[in-house]
């Protein structure tokens, strides 16, 4: 260390004091302590004042910058103790070597702004944002998937959430490690039973905090890495998110009118998982056939496959009742049967659902505790009597008569605009529909187009995986949106279409 007088330490020293008198303001709202430590604090971390240099006395740096000298000592104490400043009697104050270590190798590239590049995410997350189907918004004409919410009744729950807390128990407030409130697995068993027709008991039952992390469990517990799971194409960009990032290969399979083509999945080879929507076919709403769901469940049987079936909106046919479950139709133990309360309750309460066959109850509870720790308990609790006093029925049939409405409110202003020239694929059933578009044309560009114009909606495009043509139109949610509003909301809609050349009424 360089003695005091020395002229490299003068030289620093000078620095220093240059440091202080230009940044230190007597007048500033804040405090001196605060500026004072601020500036040194900083000057050692920017290496401005590099290690080993000797600070002045607290008596001199306070005659220099006209402060108290006991703000100095505390400025010095404080630095002492955080590591940055070494001071002893009679050896002074001095700067410690507080610099990370060298080690070898090049020093990485700093990216604009800063950021280290290092930053940079894995290739399997690069997949993950490059493919990414969430949207920023969520709420407005004609988002699909989104329920109405504000008919839900708020009063009922608040009376039932107000119920369990002025008594709450202690097991629905700490750490849950089971797969669900037993209360809510009993009314979810007796509810499938009777309007689903899933063969089920309450132990069969895994609550999840939403349908992604009821995904990610079935990847992680029946699936390796490498592993390749069948998904229907169009179809949900949910699971290929949540499946690849666990490390499936997911295949995309066509499907048709009767759903799923089990025969050209076949052509891929057996794999170890099978996602479906066989009730109401996302996004087209194809029905799966009798005969293909027979076919489906005899391939998974022979080739030792697990077939998951998403039921995500059946509840709400329109014209019929709605179509019993895949899984009723199992005889042995092949399929998962997956649900969600985010189209029949609201997406906010982050609620989901699986039945797993019985050989798998103890591996999925034990999983589900392990990954997830489940929790929510007090609004299972409140969901439990929502469900066992029959508000739960009660609300499904509203809304499955509001939303019959809102469907038939939409398809008469799309018959007005275009008649009959643009085909419509929905099932008659959920909560959106498609509107077809012709080939050639650019739904991504029709859909940025009318976003400009305030219509929320998605291209079908963007549902298709792999080398496949994929089929043009537009993805429109109806639930939500007033059926007053309906008509002028797509007649801007329709206008966007028609100034891309697209539905116009050919010439006399």
């Amino acid at each position: 260390m360089a003695s005091p007088s020395s002229p490299s330490q003068i030289a620093l020293q000078q620095m220093l004091a240059d440091l202080l008198l230009q940044h230190f303001r007597r007048d500033s709202a804040e405090s001196n302590t605060l500026q004072l430590y601020r500036l040194l604090r900083d000057g050692i971390l920017q290496e401005v004042l590099p290690p080993g240099l000797r600070l002045p006395s607290s008596r001199q740096l306070a005659q220099e910058l006209g402060i108290a000298r006991n703000t100095v000592i505390h400025v010095y104490e404080r630095l002492v103790v955080e590591g940055y400043l070494a001071a002893g009697v009679g050896r002074g104050t001095f700067v410690l070597d507080t610099g990370p270590e060298r080690l070898p190798g090049r020093e990485p590239a700093v990216a604009r702004g800063g950021a280290d590049s290092l930053a940079e995410i894995s290739r399997r997350g690069t997949q993950l944002v490059a493919q990414a189907g969430a949207g920023e918004k969520q709420w407005g004409a004609f988002m699909p998937g989104v329920p109405e919410v504000r008919t839900f009744p708020s009063r009922t729950w608040m009376r039932l959430h107000n119920r369990q807390w002025r008594k709450p128990q202690p097991d629905l407030l700490t750490y849950s490690v089971g797969p669900g409130l037993p209360a809510l697995r009993s009314a979810l068993a007796d509810y499938l039973r009777s309007s689903r027709g899933v063969i089920c008991t309450p132990e069969q039952i895994i609550v999840t905090n939403g349908s992604h992390a009821a995904l990610q469990l079935i990847a992680l517990l029946l699936g390796d890495v490498g592993d390749s799971a069948w998904v229907e194409n169009p179809g949900y960009w949910g699971v290929h998110s949540v499946w690849r990032s666990s490390g499936l290969d997911t295949q995309p399979v066509a499907v048709d009118g009767d759903g799923l083509q089990v025969e050209e999945g076949a052509r891929l080879g057996a794999p170890k998982l099978i996602y479906v929507s066989p009730s109401h076919q996302y996004p087209l709403g194809a029905v799966m056939s009798l005969a293909r769901r027979r076919r489906l469940l005899a391939y998974a049987r022979r080739n030792h496959c697990w077939i998951v079936e998403d039921d995500y909106d059946s509840e709400f046919r329109y014209g019929r009742s709605p179509l019993p479950s895949l899984q009723g139709l199992d005889r042995h133990g092949r399929v998962i049967y997956l649900a969600t309360f985010s189209k029949v309750i609201y997406p906010g309460l982050r609620l989901a659902y699986m039945v797993v066959p019985e050989a798998l109850v103890a591996s999925f509870q034990t999983g589900l505790s392990e990954m997830f720790r489940g929790g929510q308990y007090l609004t299972q609790a409140v969901l439990a009597d929502f469900i066992a006093e029959g508000h739960f029925v009660s609300h499904i049939r509203r809304m499955r008569h509001l939303y019959a409405l809102r469907r038939e409110t939409l398809l008469a202003a799309i018959a007005a605009h275009f008649g009959a020239r643009l085909p419509i694929h929905d099932g008659a059933a959920g909560l959106h529909l498609v509107l077809g578009l012709p080939d050639g044309c650019d739904d991504h560009a029709i859909a940025e187009a009318a976003l400009q114009q305030g219509i929320l909606t998605r291209p079908l495009s963007a549902y298709y995986r792999g080398a496949a043509p994929a089929q043009q139109g537009l993805l429109l949610g109806y639930a939500h949106v007033h059926e007053q509003d309906i008509a002028g909301h797509f007649a801007t809609l329709a206008a966007v279409i028609k100034a891309a050349g697209i539905g116009l009424a050919p010439p006399p």
